[in-house]
């Protein structure tokens, strides 16, 4: 929106010409995010706190969690408006990959939302019914990838890239679509899963975010892409500015959300921010090094996967609790020491993902 402002009046002075440059932008967009979630956070916890929308916390969990309950839940939705207002302040509206990611984080925000409502209004932990999350899931998922193939103006846009070996590449298809169903909808629900403790899904979402920034600016620059032996998307880099804007808004919400939190992001923001990373990852083509960034992500899911297959087939559990994070509390943890320690681990598996830009 900005960006047309000063090319306008560029014409009458060079100086705003400035603003043209995409790793400026993305800057701005930073810093955008995370005023307006350091503003509007303390009037949007008061509110939610004034209006009772607080966590209901299920009696099968960890027991030091009871005392969580209450407190003001859907603080997703401040990141959804920080993101979409720096996203379309400092992003060139032409771009259709810009609207693309924009369009699916809200859509998956919007699943969220509603299952929070559910469980506000009924007051439970059980929001939607799995089947009901899952259709509506399916179809923004299935509606994105069918979206990115028709609008496909390169064959590397469809074709899947293995990280390493530079020669590597598998034209996908129509197969495409299923796959990046898989990504989008597998990432919106692993990202959910994680969000069990206080800041534990925020900052791995906020460091593979800025990863996927760096590989989205690099993408979708014709010399640097050539010089790295990856694919050149043309027009991807300007996601570089969505991403920002995630780093922006979700440490303006760590801010808030940090032990012991002030306020949880709920459904609306696990949801969108997992998609968000899963759209991304696929615009760039990286969605094998998502796989390896979000390494934590898969961890929660695998083992949630493994604890229900083990139980329904030898009837013993595997964990003392799933997802992950609640095995280590049990194991006696304290909740600070299970956050740190797998935002460590996320940093380790962010610099493994970024040498595979050099490593090939």
């Amino acid at each position: 929106m900005l960006v047309e402002l000063f090319d306008f009046l560029s014409r009458y002075w060079s100086g705003f010409n400035v603003f043209q440059y995409l790793t400026l932008r993305a800057v701005l967009g930073v810093l955008t995010a995370l005023l307006i979630s350091l503003i509007v956070g303390p009037v949007m916890i008061r509110q939610l706190t004034r209006l009772k929308i607080g966590q209901h916390v299920r009696s099968d969990g960890p027991q030091t969690h009871l005392t969580k309950q209450g407190t003001p839940t859907m603080g997703g939705a401040l990141i959804l408006v920080a993101i979409s207002a720096s996203t379309l302040l400092w992003s060139r509206l032409d771009n259709r990959f810009m609207w693309i990611v924009l369009l699916v984080t809200l859509a998956f925000g919007l699943v969220g939302g509603i299952d929070d409502y559910r469980k506000l209004r009924y007051g439970s932990s059980k929001g939607l019914s799995a089947r009901a999350k899952y259709f509506w899931q399916s179809v923004f998922g299935f509606g994105a990838a069918i979206v990115l193939y028709v609008t496909a103006q390169t064959p590397i846009e469809t074709t899947l890239i293995v990280p390493v070996f530079k020669d590597v590449m598998l034209p996908l298809g129509l197969f495409y679509i299923v796959f990046t169903y898989f990504v989008i909808v597998g990432t919106s629900n692993a990202v959910n899963l994680t969000d069990g403790l206080d800041g534990l899904a925020i900052m791995p979402t906020v460091l593979v975010a800025g990863a996927l920034a760096v590989f989205a600016y690099v993408t979708g620059h014709y010399t640097f892409a050539n010089y790295l032996g990856i694919p050149f998307v043309p027009g991807v880099g300007e996601v570089v500015v969505f991403c920002g804007a995630i780093v922006g808004a979700g440490l303006g919400f760590l801010w808030f959300n940090t032990y012991p939190a002030q306020v949880f992001m709920g459904d609306v923001g696990a949801l969108a921010l997992g998609a968000a990373l899963g759209v991304l990852a696929v615009v760039t083509r990286q969605e094998l090094v998502l796989f390896i960034m979000g390494g934590v992500f898969v961890m929660e899911t695998v083992s949630v996967i493994l604890q229900v297959a083990s139980f329904k087939l030898t009837g013993r559990r595997i964990f003392r609790m799933a997802p992950l994070h609640h095995h280590f509390e049990l194991k006696g943890w304290p909740e600070p020491r299970v956050i740190v320690r797998f935002w460590i681990v996320t940093v380790i598996l962010v610099l493994v993902g970024l040498a595979t830009l050099k490593v090939r």
